[in-house]
Formats: C-alpha cells, structure tokens, sequence
C-alpha cells in the first residue's frame, strides 16, 4: 500500500506541474482548462502547505527526543514537554492530511440553484415552503453568501408555490447539499379551526449551478415558448409574453421561468436553471455506471419520505438522516442550520474515512 508520504510526494511534485501549466500563456484563452488548473491549484496549495508543517513537526519531534535522551534534570521534563507538544501536533497534521486527501466532490467550490416547492399538504405546504425559503434566505446571510432570486411564484394564501434561488459563495455547495429532499411540517395550520396538527411537506432540490461550458446546449435541441405571466390564482399578471418555457428535447426537462418582466431576462434565467439540471442528470448518470446511483433527492414528495421534520408544538427539529434532534426551532428557522449542516458534514467525513480503511 502506498504510502502518506509517497502520496504527499507526488502531490508536492503535481503542484509544482500546475504551477508552471498556469504560467503558459495560452492557458488565459481556454476557460475549461483555467478554471479546472485553478481548482487544483487551491486543492493541492492547502494539502502541501499542510504537509510541510507537518515535516516541520516531525523535525521538532525528533529534536525535542534527542535532546530528552541527552539532557537531565529540569530540562529533561521541558524536553519532554516539547516532545509531547511536537508529537500532538504531527498526530493532527496527519489526521487533517488524511481528510484532505479523500476524494473531493466533483462540485466543491461551484454556486447553487436551490429549488423549494409545495408538496403534500395543499396550501399549507405552500406556506411551509415559503417558511423553508425564508430560512435559506436568512442561512445565506450568516455565511455571507450572496443570494439571487431566480424565480419566485406565490400561491394564494402567501405561500410559495415554488422558489428558485441562485446561491453564491466557495462552500455553498458543500454547505447545502444535505438540504435536498423532503422536509416535513407539524403544526396547526391557519386554515385549522379546531386546532388539530397537520403533517404537510415540501421538497428542496439542489443543484449545482452549471457553466456553459460544462454543459453545451445546441439551439436544435431546445423548443421555447412564450406566454404571459400569472399570479396566483391563475390571473394574469403582465400584458405581454414574457414569461418563457424551455423544453430540452433529447431529456424531456422542462424549465419554466416568468419571474422578470423582461422575456429575455426570463430567458437567461431559464438557461441557468435548465443547465445545471442538465449538468445534474449528467452526474447521476455517470453515478449509475459505477455502481454508485443513489436514491432521488426528492422521491415521490411523500411525507414518509421526510429527511428532517419540524415540529411547532414541541419546538422540536429533527433530522431523520443522522437521528439529531435539536429543542431550537425557531433558531433553525431565524437561520440557524449551521448545527444540522456540520453533523452531516461529520458523518460524510466519517463515512469516507471509514471506506477508505476498508480498502
């Protein structure tokens, strides 16, 4: 088995190989090739800076140990202390190290398109997803994340009937894509006269916001129509065809876009939406063909299918995935993912940790 230090060699000597590839000149006119050189410059940056000061640790470790053996009285225990410390700092560098080096997401560092639609539960699962969105928005903010909204159609009663945004920032990705798949409400609905619980739902999708030159559409390859925007209840909202639908017909997706007033607008906005579900699909495919296709994000909708619930009566947040109930509801909501979002993170790190020793 290789070795770390063979590993971290190699590594040292690839990023010594990108360095120079990104100093050629023709690298400027080819996008693809600047941004992947770019991305695996920062990777390797943080891991070889890592490893030097990992050496350095070792060096101090095997200095502090001479000077233990050769040393007597009072400074032998000061000896020993750097020895310890030295040897504490190694054990870290080299447990960090091994985190760096387990395979990175594919979609590390891009933006997000986040989709959040009402499920089951009628018009209270159209409240409950406005409630969602309100959360994201506001969880954008603590991480200083900029967010975009693509599109945002209201229901009748001042819920959503969908929401799309387009989050920005280095780890949105890594941040937000435990969030996709069926979130699951109690709580008495506005609508309730007799003070029952309900159990409604809505569904989070998120998808990793796709360049053009990830995924290349050709015009043949697309059918789009124009028609005039509605609110809710149907009525229409604007006096010209604005709103436009993009059907992508080797696939069959469909996007839909009338949250600007401008066709154009909605036009652009519906290509990024439409590529990045594209970019998506590519993904799950490839997925499929190692053996690895996991299970849709969103499933049916169904409650049942619920990754975490909110519970209003007990004030309660429970993630179903990683058994972790939190009492802060209201915090969660005000924003407040954060400890839901680092538990799943942990139990990713834990489970590629785990496979890779098995190897």
């Amino acid at each position: 088995m290789r070795s770390l230090d063979d590993t971290l060699t190699s590594l040292a000597d690839e990023l010594v190989v990108v360095e120079a590839s990104l100093s050629e000149s023709d690298v400027a006119n080819d996008l693809t090739r600047l941004r992947d050189l770019s991305r695996r410059h920062k990777e390797l940056t943080e891991i070889v800076v890592g490893w030097r000061q990992l050496q350095a640790a070792r060096e101090d470790l095997a200095t502090a140990r001479e000077m233990f053996n050769e040393s007597t009285g009072a400074d032998r225990e000061l000896w020993r202390e750097e020895a310890n410390t030295a040897e504490a700092s190694a054990e870290s560098l080299e447990a960090m190290l091994v985190e760096l080096l387990l395979p990175r997401d594919p979609n590390d560092g891009r933006n997000v398109i986040i989709e959040i639609r009402g499920a089951e539960g009628g018009e209270e699962a159209n409240l409950f997803a406005g409630d969602l969105a309100e959360m994201y928005r506001r969880y954008a903010a603590v991480r200083s994340w900029k967010l975009e909204v693509v599109e945002l159609r209201e229901s009748e009663q001042g819920g959503l009937d969908e929401a799309t945004f387009l989050i920005k920032g280095e780890d949105a990705w890594s941040r937000l894509e435990h969030e996709a798949g069926v979130h699951r409400v109690q709580r008495v609905p506005v609508t309730e006269a007799k003070g029952r619980v309900h159990t409604s739902s809505a569904t989070v999708s998120v998808l990793p916001e796709a360049a053009e030159v990830d995924v290349a559409i050709e015009p043949n390859e697309i059918k789009i129509d124009v028609y005039r925007s509605s609110g809710p209840g149907g009525q229409s909202v604007n006096t010209t065809d604005s709103a436009v639908r993009i059907t992508h017909l080797p696939t069959g997706i469909v996007v839909s876009m009338q949250d600007e007033k401008s066709q154009i607008q909605n036009r652009a906005k519906a290509m990024i939406v439409l590529r990045s579900r594209l970019l998506k699909a590519a993904q799950d495919a490839q997925a499929a063909e190692l053996g690895d296709l996991k299970r849709s994000q969103l499933g049916g909708g169904g409650r049942s299918e619920k990754i975490r619930t909110y519970n209003f009566k007990e004030n309660r947040v429970t993630d179903h995935r990683i058994n972790l109930t939190l009492y802060s509801l209201e915090q969660t909501l005000a924003g407040d993912v954060d400890p839901f979002v680092d538990a799943l993170l942990a139990e990713k790190r834990a489970q590629q940790l785990a496979e890779s020793d098995g190897r």
